[in-house]
C-alpha cells in the first residue's frame, strides 16, 4: 500500500525544489527527509528526482507522481471541508483549461453561467498552451478546455471539439492613436504600430493575410501569446490591437481605448474541447448554452 506520509514528503520537496527548504517546512533534518524520499523511491521502483546543481529536478516519473499527488491531497482537502461543513451544499469542482489565446472577457462571459447552476460549482481555471491543456484533459485533470481552434489532428489525444461560435474582429487603440486618424477604415491602419497575437493563436494567420489582401502595411511592434497582456500594451499606447466583436464594448470600457474599425472578413472562432462526443456535464452544457446566446449563427 502507498505510504501517504512519504507521498506528502515527496510533494513538499517537489514544490520547494530543494531538500533543505522542504526539511525546514516539515521540521525535519535534511538527512531524515532524504532517507524518507529514498525509501519512497525504493518502494516505487523509480527515481523521482535528479540533482541539478543545488536544486532537485523532477524526473518524468516524478512529474507523473506529482500530478497524482496534487489530486490526492486536493481530494483530501475536499473531504475534510465536506465533513466540517456537512450542512452546507457541496460545490463540485468544474476544472477548465483556458488556452492563452482566448480573450479573458470571452472566457468570463462563457463560464459565468456555470456558477449560476442549481447545483453549486467551484470553478477551477488553468491557463496554458492548448497542447498542454489537451494533455491534462486526456488524463481527466480537466473537464473542458476553452480554445480558439479545434484540437489539432496531429495530437495523439482522444477528444472532441464542440464549436461554440464565431464573430468578426474590431481594431482598437489608445485614444492618443485613434484621435489623430483622418483616413477611413481600413486604410487608417496603414503605417500604424500594430500588436498581433502570437504563433499559438488561430487568429494570427487570417489577420496577416487580410492585411496583405487589403494592401495595408502596419508596423508590427509586438506579438503576444496572452490576450490580456496584448490589451495592456495597447492601453498604454504601444499600438493598435484586434479584439472579438462580441467583447469590443467591454474592452473599450475596461482599457479606455477607441474603435478604429471592424471587419467580418476575419472570423475568430471558439471551441469547447472535451472527452465527450456528446456533451453531458451540466457545467459544460451551461457554457454551450451561453455561447448560443452570445454568438449569432450568421453575422454579428
Amino acid at each position: 500500500m502507498l505510504n501517504y506520509k512519504h507521498l506528502y514528503y515527496f510533494r513538499t520537496v517537489a514544490n520547494a525544489g530543494a531538500l533543505n527548504r522542504a526539511a525546514e517546512k516539515l521540521h525535519l533534518t535534511p538527512q531524515t527527509l532524504s532517507g524518507q524520499i529514498s525509501a519512497f523511491e525504493e518502494r516505487l521502483g523509480v527515481a523521482l528526482f535528479r540533482r541539478s546543481g543545488r536544486r532537485l529536478e523532477l524526473t518524468d516519473a516524478g512529474r507523473t507522481a506529482l500530478v497524482y499527488a496534487d489530486d490526492i491531497f486536493q481530494v483530501g482537502a475536499e473531504l475534510e471541508d465536506a465533513l466540517q461543513n456537512r450542512l452546507a451544499p457541496r460545490a463540485h469542482p468544474f476544472r477548465v483549461g483556458i488556452a492563452d489565446a482566448v480573450p479573458k472577457v470571452i472566457a468570463y462571459q462563457l463560464l459565468a453561467p456555470a456558477l449560476a447552476l442549481a447545483e453549486p460549482v467551484k470553478l477551477v481555471c488553468r491557463e496554458d498552451r492548448l497542447e498542454q491543456l489537451a494533455a491534462e484533459l486526456s488524463i481527466h485533470r480537466l473537464d473542458m478546455v476553452l480554445a480558439d481552434r479545434p484540437l489539432p489532428a496531429t495530437m495523439d489525444i482522444k477528444g472532441y471539439s464542440h464549436p461554440l461560435g464565431e464573430c468578426g474582429i474590431a481594431f482598437v487603440a489608445a485614444r492618443s492613436i485613434g484621435n489623430v486618424l483622418e483616413q477611413a477604415f481600413p486604410a487608417n491602419l496603414h503605417g500604424l504600430p500594430l500588436l498581433i497575437p502570437g504563433e499559438d493563436s488561430a487568429l494570427r494567420v487570417p489577420l496577416l493575410r487580410w492585411l496583405e489582401r487589403k494592401g495595408i502595411q502596419p508596423t508590427i511592434v509586438g506579438e503576444f501569446g496572452d490576450s490580456a497582456l496584448m490589451s495592456a500594451f495597447g492601453q498604454a499606447g504601444a499600438g493598435v490591437f484586434p479584439v472579438p466583436l462580441t467583447t469590443v464594448q467591454d474592452v473599450m470600457r475596461q482599457y479606455d481605448v477607441s474603435e478604429l474599425g471592424r471587419t467580418h472578413e476575419i472570423r475568430e472562432r471558439f471551441f469547447a474541447i472535451s472527452v465527450e462526443r456528446r456533451l453531458s456535464h451540466p457545467a459544460v452544457l451551461a457554457v454551450s448554452e451561453a455561447a448560443r446566446q452570445r454568438f449569432r449563427p450568421q453575422g454579428d
